[in-house]
C-alpha cells in the first residue's frame, strides 16, 4: 500500500508525536508499504526508506520550536506522482489542511489522527477564550475523514462528546529494546544528579513548555529530603523554568536520545509527570519500559497506561498535595517501589510498535475497501 502521511511535525524535531511517527514509518516500510511524509522542512529527504517532502516553514511566534508550513500547489504534484492509496493526516491544523483538500480533490481515502490536545494548551498561553472556536475547527477538520484515530480511550470519549465522528483507538507502542532496566548506570545517575548519585533522583523527560506544567514539580522536589531533579529536554519555557527552579538542585540536562535516554530513565528513582493535557503520554511508557516508577496526574490518556498502586502512582490533578503524597509514598516504601518497577516493565512489554503498526495497516485497508465499495458518482 502507498501511504501519504501529512504531519505538522517530524524529524529532526524530538517529541512524542515524532517518536510515534518515525517508528510507524519504519515498520510500514519494513512490511512492504511505501510512505511519503509531507511535513515542515527539516533538511531530511528520507527516513527508513520513506521519502520526505519538506515544505518551507516559519517558527510559530509563541512556540519557536514548532514550525508552520503552509499548503501549496506543489504538494498536489508530489501526490499525483506518488499515487497514494490512502492519505493519513496527523493533527490537521495548517499543513494538514492540504491533506484534507487533496484527499477530497483526488478522491483518496482519508484517515486523521488526534495526538495533541490543543484546546487545553490554549489555557497555558493566555488564549483560553478561543477554546470553543478551536473545538469547532477541530470538529470541522476531523469530520472530513472516514476514520479518526485517537491514542487513548479518554480521547476517544472526549472527541465523541465534542461531535467528532467515526472514532477508533490506535493502540500504544513503545521501544522495549531501547528502553530497558539493564541500562541503569552509576555514571548516568551521577551525570543527572550533578555528582550526587547517592541522593534521591527525580526525573522529567519531555518538552519544556508551559502546557507540561513542569513548575508543579518544584514542591515535590522540596518535599523529599536531599532529592535532586533532572529535566531532560528543551523548549520555549526553559528560561522561565530556570528562574522558577533557581536555588534548587535542578539540572537542565538538554536533549538525550537513544540508549542515553533509556539509561536516564533506568537510572532515576522516580519519573514525575504533572501534565494534564496528555492524549497518551508516550514518555510514560518509555519510563515504564526502563523500569522507572511513575508518578503522574490522573488525566487524559494517562490512566490507560498507569494503574495506580500497580505499575505507578496517580494523583488528582486538582489536589496540590497529591503529587507530593504520591512521591513521598514511593520513597518510603522500598519493597513496593521495586514491585512497581517490575510491573511497569511487564506492562510495557505488552505493547510493541510492530503490533501498533499492524493495527494501523488494518485501518488503512478498511478505509480503502470501504471507499472501493461506494457506488460511482
Amino acid at each position: 500500500m502507498r501511504i501519504a502521511l501529512f504531519t505538522e511535525t517530524f524529524l529532526p524535531k524530538v517529541d512524542g508525536i515524532v517518536t510515534r511517527l518515525r517508528h510507524t514509518v519504519d515498520h510500514l516500510q519494513r512490511n512492504g508499504d511505501q510512505v511519503l511524509v509531507i511535513c515542515p522542512d527539516g533538511g531530511l529527504t528520507e527516513h527508513k526508506g520513506a521519502k520526505i517532502y519538506g515544505v518551507s516553514a516559519f517558527p510559530l511566534p509563541l512556540y519557536p520550536e514548532l514550525k508552520l508550513a503552509l499548503p501549496r500547489p506543489a504538494i498536489g504534484i508530489a501526490l499525483a506522482k506518488f499515487k497514494p492509496d490512502v492519505i493519513h493526516v496527523v493533527n490537521p491544523a495548517v499543513l494538514g489542511l492540504g491533506g484534507l483538500y487533496y484527499a477530497k480533490a483526488m478522491q483518496i481515502p482519508l484517515i486523521a489522527s488526534y495526538h495533541t490536545h490543543l484546546p487545553q494548551y490554549l489555557q497555558h498561553y493566555g488564549l483560553g477564550m478561543l477554546e470553543p472556536v478551536m473545538w469547532e475547527l477541530i470538529k470541522a477538520n476531523h469530520n472530513q475523514a472516514q476514520l479518526n484515530l485517537c491514542t487513548s480511550t479518554a480521547m476517544v470519549e472526549e472527541l465523541r462528546g465534542r461531535g467528532i465522528q467515526h472514532l477508533d483507538l490506535w493502540q500504544r507502542g513503545v521501544d522495549t529494546e531501547t528502553f530497558r532496566p539493564s541500562l541503569a548506570s552509576e555514571d548516568m545517575r551521577s551525570h543527572l544528579s550533578q555528582g550526587h548519585p547517592e541522593s534521591p533522583l527525580l526525573l522529567y523527560v519531555g518538552r519544556l513548555s508551559a502546557e507540561k506544567e513542569i513548575d508543579r514539580i518544584k514542591p515535590v522536589l522540596e518535599s523529599i529530603p536531599g532529592a535532586r531533579l533532572a529535566l531532560v529536554g528543551d523548549g520555549p519555557h526553559r528560561s522561565a523554568l530556570e528562574k522558577h527552579f533557581a536555588g534548587t538542585p535542578t539540572h537542565f540536562v538538554g536533549y538525550l536520545t537513544g540508549e542515553a535516554l533509556g539509561s536516564a530513565f533506568a537510572s532515576a528513582d522516580a519519573f514525575i509527570f504533572p501534565s494534564r493535557t496528555e492524549t497518551l503520554g508516550l514518555v510514560l511508557l518509555e519510563a515504564m519500559a526502563a523500569g522507572c516508577p511513575v508518578v503522574a496526574a490522573r488525566s487524559g490518556g494517562i490512566p490507560d497506561i498507569v494503574t495506580d498502586g500497580v505499575n505507578g502512582y496517580l494523583f488528582d490533578p486538582k489536589d496540590e498535595q497529591g503529587a507530593i503524597a504520591a512521591t513521598q509514598r514511593l520513597f518510603q516504601e522500598q519493597t513496593e517501589r521495586e514491585t512497581l518497577r517490575e510491573n511497569a516493565r511487564a506492562e510495557a512489554e505488552r505493547w510493541s510498535w510492530s503490533a501498533a503498526t499492524r493495527q494501523l495497516q488494518q485501518y488503512y485497508q478498511g478505509v480503502v475497501l470501504s471507499r472501493s465499495l461506494l457506488p460511482a458518482a
